[in-house]
C-alpha cells in the first residue's frame, strides 16, 4: 500500500475513506479535507484518475477518459474553496471549435463558442432550419436553468423531493428523447444528428435519453469546451496535489475488497491486503453497482439485491484506440465527431440489440492540435473511441478486438488520415473487457446506468445509500450523473449531506 501524504491531522478528527480517485473521489476528498475531516483515499490503480487514468509510452501522453471540459468554474471552486488560486495549478484553454462533425457524404459541420458563427452555418447549410434552431436553443436555455444550475447539485433523498419538479420537468418536456427534441426544431437530418449526439458522451441513446441531457448543449454554449494544457492527466494531478497539500492521504495499488457494515451503518472498509480501516462515512467513487455486488455482503442490501441491480438498463462500452504518428495531420480539429451512415439503427445495435456492426460512428480526439507536449517533437497524438454493446452482448472481445480495430484504423486512413497504416509509432486498446476487469464497471460500462427517465434524478441510485447508514456515492452511477460537470456535482451533494449528518 503506498501512501502519498504523510501529512497528518494536528487534533483528532472524524474520518472519511473515500474509495476510488476519478473526478468525483478526489473532488469529494478535497471537499472533505477543506471542510476538517481526516480524508483516506484508496485507489486499486497505480496512478489517480479512475477512468481518467494517464497512460504514457513511447513519448505520449494518452488521456483515458473524458476530454470535453465544460463548467470549468467547478474545478476552479475546488481550489478557490481550499484558498488556493487554480491558476497556479491548471491552464486551462478554449477549444475552437468545440467540435467538427463529419457527415458519411463527404460534408461536415462545425460550431463553437461564435453563436453568430454557428447561425451563418445553418443558413448556409439548412437555411429553412435557422429559426427552428433559434427556438430550440430557448428551450434549452430552459432546460439548462432548471436541470444544471437548480438540480444538479441538490439531492433527490425522497420520492416528494421528485414530486416538487415534476410539474416543471413536464412543462419542458423532459418526457420526449433527446432526438424528438432537436426534430422537434430542426428538419435537416443531418443537423438532428449534430444537436442530438450529446447523450452519448453521457452514456445515453440519443433516441433513448430524457430531453433533460439537451441541455449539454446549452451548457456547451454558456462556459464553453476546454482543454487542460497537459492534457486530463494534469487535471487529475492538480486534484490530487491539492489535496496532499489540504493533508489528505492518498494509498495507490490499494483495491478495497469490502465496506464493513455494522448495525446497519458502514464502519470502515477492508482493503485485499486485509487492512482494516474504520471510518466515521464512507465515500464510494467506485462502480455503483459493484460496490453493491461486490463490496456489500447481500444480508445488507434490501434494496439494491442483485436481482434489482441485473434489471437495470446499463450504458453502452466503449471500444478505443490509442495511437501516436510520426507523421502530423495539422487538418484534423482537436474534437471531431464521424457519423456513419447509419444513425438510429447502429444506436439500437449497440443500446438494445446488444451487435457489433459491422458499421460505427467514432470520436477522434487530437489533444496535439491544442498541446503538442502530448507527443514527442514532429509526431502526433490520437485516441478514437467507437460506442460499443456492454458486456451483457457475450461478445468475445479476445477474438473480435483486433478486426474491430483493423476495420476502424483502414476507415480512418481511407477517409481523414492518409498514410495512417504506414506511420503508427505506437498504439494501445482499451476494449469492453478492460472496462469490466481493469476498470472494473459492471457489465463493463463506460458510463454505469444509462440515462433514461426512469433512472434519472429520484429514480437513480441515491447518493447517500438507500441500504447503509453513513455510505455515500459520487461518480457517473449516482445522481446527477456522467460527465465531469455531473460527477463534480455530485461531489458537492455528498459534501454537504456528509456535513450536515457528522458535523
Amino acid at each position: 500500500m503506498t501512501e502519498l501524504s504523510t501529512t497528518k491531522p494536528a487534533s483528532p478528527k472524524k474520518r472519511i475513506v473515500v474509495i476510488g480517485s476519478g473526478f468525483g473521489g478526489l473532488a469529494t476528498a478535497i471537499r472533505l479535507q477543506t471542510r476538517g475531516f481526516d480524508v483516506h483515499l484508496f485507489e486499486a490503480r497505480d496512478k489517480l484518475g479512475g477512468r481518467a487514468y494517464l497512460y504514457e509510452q513511447d513519448g505520449f501522453r494518452f488521456d483515458g477518459g473524458p476530454t470535453v471540459i465544460t463548467a470549468p468554474f467547478m474545478l476552479n471552486e475546488l481550489f478557490e474553496g481550499a484558498g488556493k488560486n487554480p491558476e497556479d495549478y491548471l491552464n486551462l484553454v478554449p477549444v475552437e471549435p468545440f467540435y467538427r462533425i463529419e457527415f458519411h457524404d463527404g460534408r461536415h459541420f462545425e460550431y463553437g463558442q461564435d453563436e453568430a458563427a454557428t447561425e451563418r452555418l445553418i443558413g448556409q447549410f439548412a437555411p429553412a432550419d435557422l429559426d427552428g434552431y433559434r427556438r430550440m436553443i430557448t428551450h434549452a436555455k430552459a432546460i439548462f436553468q432548471k436541470g444544471f444550475v437548480e438540480l444538479s447539485d441538490r439531492p433527490f433523498l425522497k420520492f416528494s423531493d421528485m414530486l416538487r419538479v415534476a410539474p416543471d420537468l413536464v412543462r419542458l418536456q423532459s418526457y420526449k428523447t433527446v432526438y424528438q427534441f432537436a426534430s422537434s426544431y430542426v428538419k435537416d437530418p443531418m443537423l438532428r444528428r449534430v444537436f442530438s449526439f450529446h447523450p452519448l458522451l453521457v452514456g445515453g441513446n440519443p433516441f433513448q435519453t430524457t430531453s433533460i441531457y439537451a441541455l449539454i448543449h446549452y451548457l456547451e454554449r454558456q462556459w464553453g469546451v476546454h482543454y487542460a494544457m497537459g492534457g486530463t492527466g494534469a487535471i487529475i494531478q492538480a486534484l490530487g496535489k491539492l489535496f496532499c497539500e489540504l493533508g489528505g492521504h492518498i494509498y495507490l495499488s490499494t483495491p478495497v475488497k469490502r465496506i464493513v457494515v455494522e448495525n446497519g451503518k458502514a464502519i470502515g472498509i477492508e482493503t485485499v491486503a486485509d487492512r482494516a480501516v474504520q471510518a466515521h462515512a464512507v465515500v464510494s467513487n467506485a462502480d455503483v453497482a459493484n460496490t453493491y455486488l461486490k463490496m456489500i455482503d447481500a444480508r445488507h442490501r434490501r434494496k439494491y439485491t442483485a436481482a434489482k441491480l441485473n434489471r437495470m438498463r446499463y450504458s453502452m462500452s466503449l471500444f478505443v484506440i490509442y495511437f501516436g504518428t510520426r507523421k502530423t495531420y495539422p487538418g484534423i480539429k482537436h474534437h471531431t465527431i464521424i457519423l456513419g451512415k447509419r444513425y438510429k439503427g447502429l444506436l439500437d445495435d449497440i443500446f438494445n440489440k446488444k451487435l457489433l456492426s459491422d458499421d460505427f460512428s467514432l470520436y477522434l480526439h487530437r489533444p496535439t492540435a491544442t498541446d503538442l507536449s502530448m507527443a514527442p517533437p514532429g509526431n502526433d497524438c490520437f485516441y478514437v473511441l467507437a460506442p460499443v454493446p456492454n458486456q451483457k452482448s457475450g461478445i468475445d472481445w479476445t477474438k473480435e478486438a483486433n478486426p474491430f480495430r483493423n476495420a476502424i484504423m483502414r476507415y480512418l486512413d481511407e477517409r481523414y488520415l492518409p498514410g495512417l497504416l504506414d506511420n503508427i509509432v505506437t498504439e494501445r486498446l482499451l476494449t469492453p473487457l478492460d472496462f469490466e476487469t481493469t476498470l472494473n464497471t459492471n457489465l463493463g460500462t463506460g458510463f454505469s446506468f444509462e440515462p433514461i427517465f426512469r433512472q434519472s434524478a429520484w429514480f437513480r441510485p441515491h447518493n447517500e445509500s438507500e441500504d447503509v447508514q453513513n455510505l455515500y456515492f459520487v461518480g457517473a452511477g449516482t445522481h446527477p450523473g456522467a460527465g465531469v460537470p455531473g460527477v463534480l456535482s455530485s461531489a458537492k451533494i455528498a459534501e454537504n449531506l456528509i456535513c450536515q449528518r457528522l458535523q
